[in-house]
């Protein structure tokens, strides 16, 4: 029998669908934060010096090994270190981090697509690629500059974690001296702008007041990019229950953090003792390289138990029990941590711990929301806080009547 051209067609449009989309339909990754950009340049290898389609001993993220882990949207963390701000040089080097990742994404354009809006992004996914966005790690980046902000996302950063391991001079850290209780007026002017752009607040490595703070002054949902549950492993950067309630009335999301430090408690014991150990080192040690030895004979004499795909799950089941399953996502921190659980100790394990949820009675509709579905809606309802908030910056305002 002889086809119609419309049927020749119709098969041809299907062959081409199905060979570009090599991931199943469901559970696919929305992954908060992937550090592999400052893990490239901490050991200072060049994007011509590394074929990142063949699997990289050294890191934990390769392409082959994200096309494993199912993951359809990365954030990609421009991390630069809380030095750089006394340094002076923090706005410089995130922007050398931001350059890379978008080098990265063209060197790769057969498996990485750059995005800006979640639009975008599922129009890359449904083509087969992994969706690419940015996040800046630390407001100490914009060198206390909205116009830097604004740059900043005109580059493609999508959203901003307020500080890291240093209170700045807007906003107090989770694991330093607060100085502010929460965010100084000029912090919450950076909220502002945030959510008139349209780039997400991220409330992770921020103290709790910070996070109120956040949470009080935003018109959008804030995300937690790469944070745990306080109450199953008690670190300064996991979020409290009272904070989750709040993120939840927010209607923001907690990304969880596969560290093995901020998800299993005997770990984070003992890395509440480094937090509080690394000052004396620092005092001890000048030289960075003495320093970092310091941390390394540390860590080897305090060794973390590393945990299990259960352990990272029994946060899933927490949060979802005190905010909703509505607010839960992925943010592995791959890259960016040195001990992870011995079953999501790289980017291709994320599907072990959907086997796991799973395993635990959640639902395919549940299990979704959780991978990728959440971060989408905190994603898209941020886009329409910006529309709204630029409609009213247009509109005429009417003089009062001086009668």
């Amino acid at each position: 029998m002889r086809l119609t051209h419309t049927v020749l067609t119709l098969l041809s449009l299907s062959l081409t669908l199905a060979c570009t989309s090599p991931r199943p339909s469901t559970n696919w990754v929305v992954d908060g934060h992937n550090d592999l950009p400052w893990a490239l340049r901490s050991k200072n290898v060049k994007l011509e010096d590394i074929d990142l389609r063949e699997t990289q001993k050294d890191f934990h993220t390769d392409l082959k090994r994200l096309k494993d882990g199912n993951v359809g949207l990365q954030l990609w963390s421009a991390y630069v270190p809380a030095s750089t701000a006394e340094k002076k040089t923090a706005l410089n080097t995130t922007l050398e981090q931001i350059d890379l990742i978008h080098r990265m994404v063209e060197h790769y354009p057969e498996s990485l697509a750059m995005v800006g809006t979640s639009q975008e992004a599922e129009q890359a996914i449904a083509e087969g690629k992994i969706a690419s966005m940015i996040g800046v790690e630390g407001g100490y980046s914009i060198e206390g500059s909205l116009a830097h902000l604004r740059t900043l996302y005109r580059l493609g950063v999508r959203y901003m974690t307020l500080t890291h391991s240093k209170t700045i001079f807007w906003a107090d850290s989770a694991t330093d001296v607060a100085q502010h209780h929460g965010l100084t007026d000029f912090g919450k002017s950076v909220i502002e702008e945030m959510n008139r752009l349209g780039m997400l607040v991220d409330i992770s490595h921020v103290s709790v007041a910070t996070m109120k703070d956040a949470l009080a002054v935003t018109k959008a949902p804030v995300i937690a990019s790469h944070s745990s549950a306080y109450a199953l492993a008690e670190h300064p950067r996991n979020i409290p229950d009272d904070v989750l309630k709040q993120i939840a009335s927010n209607r923001g999301i907690v990304m969880i953090n596969f560290f093995s430090g901020y998800i299993v408690p005997e770990a984070a014991a003992v890395l509440r003792k480094y937090e509080v150990e690394r000052f004396k080192l620092r005092m001890k040690h000048q030289d960075d390289k003495a320093y970092q030895a310091a941390i390394k004979q540390f860590f080897k004499e305090n060794p973390m138990k590393p945990g299990t795909v259960k352990d990272v799950a029994d946060h899933v089941d927490h949060i979802v029990k005190i905010a909703g399953v509505e607010y839960v996502g992925l943010g592995s921190d791959f890259d960016g941590v040195g001990t992870l659980p011995k079953d999501l100790d790289d980017v291709s394990k994320f599907p072990n711990l959907d086997k796991e949820l799973e395993r635990r009675g959640y639902s395919r509709e549940d299990r979704e929301k959780i991978f990728h579905s959440n971060f989408l809606r905190v994603l898209r309802e941020a886009e329409q806080v910006a529309s709204q908030m630029k409609v009213e910056s247009t509109k005429p305002q009417v003089a009062a009547n001086p009668s």
